[in-house]
């Protein structure tokens, strides 16, 4: 596994414990997890939790997400990366799913598609995947915009805990990388 990747304006790296305060900063705001069906953090310790977690999926499968850190100002910005999943979800086990988390201040300025389509090319060329997954709530619409703008499909709509999500898929053959 590489420990950093970049696009035009961010360095995509492993979150470290030197990320607790942005990452913190990202978790406390209870905006950033009207979709996502988690409850704001309440502590820094949960965030060294989060990170200890996200480390060891590093360990146990050579990849996760991953930190959006800005090449001017290096500061964090939020998360982006492929989670491989060894759990259930929409029948579909064993699979890379695409995932971002950005902190407010960030939203609508073309980060999600960004880093996103940066972690489908490493998907696709250095993990050797066949395909990526995603999912988001069906009234998140700007996450769906994200994952259709970069090219994956909509497949069909489904239940989790009540809610319900859109389900999409890219296929390797399927992925055109936009010229950077």
């Amino acid at each position: 596994m590489e420990s950093s990747i970049e696009t035009v304006r961010f360095i995509l790296r492993e979150i470290t414990h030197a990320d607790v305060d942005g990452f913190f900063e990202l978790d406390v705001d209870p905006e950033v997890h009207r979709y996502v069906g988690n409850k704001p953090v309440t502590s820094k310790q949960q965030i060294v939790d989060v990170i200890n977690l996200l480390r060891q999926q590093y360990k146990d499968h050579g990849i996760g997400r991953w930190a959006i850190i800005d090449k001017k100002t290096n500061e964090f910005i939020g998360w982006s990366g492929l989670k491989f999943m060894t759990e259930m979800t929409n029948n579909h086990r064993y699979y890379y799913d695409l995932g971002y988390r950005l902190r407010r201040k960030y939203w609508g300025l073309g980060i999600a598609t960004e880093t996103s389509l940066r972690f489908l090319e490493y998907a696709f060329e250095k993990l050797n995947a066949n395909e990526v997954y995603a999912m988001a709530n069906i009234d998140n619409i700007a996450s769906n915009k994200v994952l259709k703008k970069v090219g994956l499909t909509f497949i069909e709509t489904f239940d989790v805990e009540g809610v319900l999500h859109n389900w999409y898929k890219i296929d390797k053959a399927e992925f055109n990388l936009p010229s950077r």
